[in-house]
């Protein structure tokens, strides 16, 4: 199978900027280096996976009622289509990140929230793109 390479702000949906919503009540912000740290290690295992092709961990850190709007012409909803474009990406392309510089939240948004079935305890619930012109 060829995999063509894609670059880094191709993939800017996995540029994370990091609005946080908790599910339960009260404070609805990052409240400790604890969750910074697991924020973080969501962002750094979500590309890992997607360089090795791991579709199953990719999804983990995916919640149920995600909704991902990559292009203007791609929105997803859900787990399902989540990954059914996730395996339909992996098959045409190799995806490797050199590096992971947040500089600008104007072409991307991803929103987390406490997620107690993901690895980390946080998932992806909304993703938002404006593709470079």
């Amino acid at each position: 199978m060829s995999h063509n390479r894609v670059p880094i702000h191709f993939l800017a949906f996995l540029v994370v900027a990091v609005i946080t919503l908790g599910c339960s009540g009260g404070d609805k912000r990052v409240r400790s280096d604890t969750d910074r740290n697991a924020l973080e290690k969501t962002s750094e295992a979500i590309r890992a996976a997607f360089a090795v092709g791991d579709i199953a961990t990719i999804m983990a850190y995916h919640h149920p009622e995600v909704v991902k709007s990559l292009s203007y012409a791609n929105y997803l909803i859900g787990r399902e289509a989540v990954q059914k474009h996730v395996a339909a990406t992996l098959q045409r392309f190799h995806l490797e990140w050199k590096e992971n510089n947040v500089r600008s939240i104007l072409r991307a948004m991803v929103v987390y929230v406490r997620y107690k079935n993901s690895p980390t305890g946080w998932a992806s619930i909304r993703e938002i793109i404006q593709p470079a012109t």
